[in-house]
């Protein structure tokens, strides 16, 4: 049975408080029992979040949450990053999914590409400022897609 189905299979409110977290951070279709080494890089730093999901004042750093992510899942990814900032923690995502860092309060754009030719900061700001910046890759694309809205 998935996370999702015991939530409302199981009476046991401590039980079904955890199992609340795994929905919580898109982890729903989980299965109980599944072993660690069948999740993904982004399940997995999503799995660690929820077990730490209660705590404030806590820094968090996500390397590409939304890696195996459905499209609709991301959006509970975001939800949920945005509750964590608004219970006082601080939270550092690196990501390449332009609905995660159009979200961003604080964007740092490392470039201009990757490998040799990228490690520097092309730009920082809020996606509105990278959007601007004409040497970056990232703002090109922000820029098309806070157009569209």
């Amino acid at each position: 049975m998935t996370a999702e189905e015991a939530v409302h299979f199981f009476e046991n409110s401590e039980l079904n408080k955890h199992l609340k977290l795994l929905v919580d951070v898109g982890l729903d279709y989980l299965k109980l029992g599944q072993t660690l080494d069948t999740l993904s890089g982004g399940e997995s730093q999503r799995l660690k979040l929820a077990s730490k999901l209660h705590k404030k004042g806590e820094f968090y750093v996500l390397d590409e949450p939304t890696s195996g992510l459905h499209f609709a899942d991301i959006e509970k990814l975001l939800t949920l990053l945005h509750s964590l900032v608004d219970q006082g923690n601080s939270v550092l995502v690196i990501e390449h999914n332009l609905d995660v860092i159009s979200s961003a309060d604080w964007i740092i754009d490392l470039g201009p590409e990757g490998g040799d030719k990228g490690g520097e900061i092309v730009g920082e700001g809020t996606p509105e400022d990278i959007a601007k910046i004409e040497k970056s890759y990232t703002g090109q694309y922000l820029k098309s897609l806070l157009n569209k809205g």
